[in-house]
């Protein structure tokens, strides 16, 4: 587990993206390698995620940037992936607003749903929860339907 863990470390850093171009601007800039960098910086992060006060608001930042940047330079035709990772997004929020008060209680809560979505992305992602999440919402959707297009509008 420990070898797959180091080769994605080191494929990352073979990576022409936006991070590994501002790690490269920092390592030319300070004389230390860009792994050290990174290692440093999500070290930072992770301590924080684990004991520092407004943890909601980073780990919620995190889930949010990366893939606002990422769906926004999408080259794809294809935006499911994207919207289905916002789908995710909008339930755990709105899961989150109304369990706030018993979340508190659970001890690094935040570090370990940060975790999570970075463990489940691609599966949120693939097309297997696709499939399965267009069933939930179709289903949802004729259920209240006609409750939705009954709906009076504001026209003047």
């Amino acid at each position: 587990m420990l070898n797959t863990v180091t080769e994605r470390y080191e494929a990352f850093f073979k990576q022409k993206n936006v991070v590994t171009d501002f790690l490269a601007v920092l390592e030319e800039k300070t004389g230390v390698k860009k792994q050290y960098t990174a290692t440093g910086a999500v070290s930072i992060v992770a301590l924080y995620l684990l004991f520092g006060y407004g943890a909601s608001l980073l780990c919620n930042l995190i889930g949010f940037a990366y893939p606002a940047y990422a769906s926004k330079h999408n080259n794809e035709k294809d935006d499911t992936k994207w919207l289905t990772y916002w789908v995710v997004y909008g339930l755990f929020s709105v899961a989150e607003f109304f369990s706030d008060i018993f979340l508190f209680w659970f001890p690094f809560y935040y570090a370990g749903k940060r975790l999570f979505e970075h463990k489940n992305s691609k599966k949120f992602t693939g097309a297997g929860f696709t499939k399965f999440l267009r069933k939930m919402l179709r289903h949802f959707l004729v259920k209240f339907q006609d409750a939705c297009m009954n709906v009076p509008t504001c026209t003047s």
